[in-house]
């Protein structure tokens, strides 16, 4: 924290995030101004992309347990990215559609409006499980039944002993990663009604997938040597990374 504001929050929470939602509204604002009409390729990119924005100002309390605060640093790369890459970047595929007005019709608008609506909530519903999970201890049930759990004990640089808990039960026993499945489904699903006439408006989805998997890999590793013989141990009860049964 600068005095009494904290920098991490402040350029993704407040600026990058806010931003993100207001975006792409304008942007369908935009397309009206230009053709008379939003077109309803627009208008389900728009919808999922705010209602994935709701979920986490939702959630917010739970983004503060993820990777990017805890042990990111607040440097030039979160800052710039913050403010810069996540404005110009996450937005894309709605400043391609101002100038695309894709018509997509009834059917094809619905499925793709629900898939992505269903991936967002999933994606609230794995992370506010964890969320709870450790809230309570482990003293939870998933899916009607006690959580299961790995007690793993690591050394902080001061010497000291602390104890984690490693959910292999619920959602999270499915497999390590899931919700990170659901992160680039929805990213996906915002992106397809841009159809496929060129590459821009996937950048963000590429540019997602390399980096939660890169991210997947990172803390996998910081994990097992963290928890050692442990996460060994977790790793065997949820054996797969990103989709359950096949990686």
């Amino acid at each position: 924290p600068l005095t009494s504001v904290d920098i991490k929050q402040f350029t993704n929470c407040r600026f990058g995030m806010i931003y993100w939602g207001v975006a792409p509204i304008s942007y369908a604002l935009k397309q009206y101004e230009l053709y008379g009409f939003v077109s309803d390729a627009m208008l389900v990119s728009v919808i999922i992309q705010v209602v994935y924005v709701t979920k986490f100002f939702w959630w917010e309390t739970g983004y503060f347990e993820t990777l990017d605060i805890i042990h990111d640093r607040a440097g030039f790369m979160l800052c710039w990215g913050c403010m810069v890459w996540l404005p110009s970047v996450y937005t894309i595929t709605t400043q391609y559609l101002v100038e695309h007005p894709h018509v997509l019709g009834q059917a094809l608008a619905g499925t793709i409006l629900v898939i992505g609506l269903f991936s967002v909530a999933l994606n609230y519903l794995i992370d506010e499980q964890r969320q709870r999970f450790r809230r309570l201890n482990g003293k939870i049930k998933t899916w009607g039944k006690p959580a299961q759990f790995i007690e793993a004990s690591y050394k902080t640089a001061d010497g000291k002993t602390h104890t984690s808990l490693l959910l292999t039960s619920g959602w999270w026993g499915l497999c390590r990663k899931f919700n990170y499945t659901l992160e680039l489904m929805a990213a996906f699903s915002w992106s397809v009604p841009a159809l496929f006439s060129h590459f821009l408006p996937y950048f963000y989805f590429v540019f997602l997938f390399i980096l939660l998997v890169d991210r997947a890999y990172r803390d996998n590793s910081r994990c097992q040597n963290k928890y050692g013989e442990k996460w060994n141990e977790y790793c065997k009860k949820v054996k797969y990374m990103l989709i359950p049964g096949i990686f």
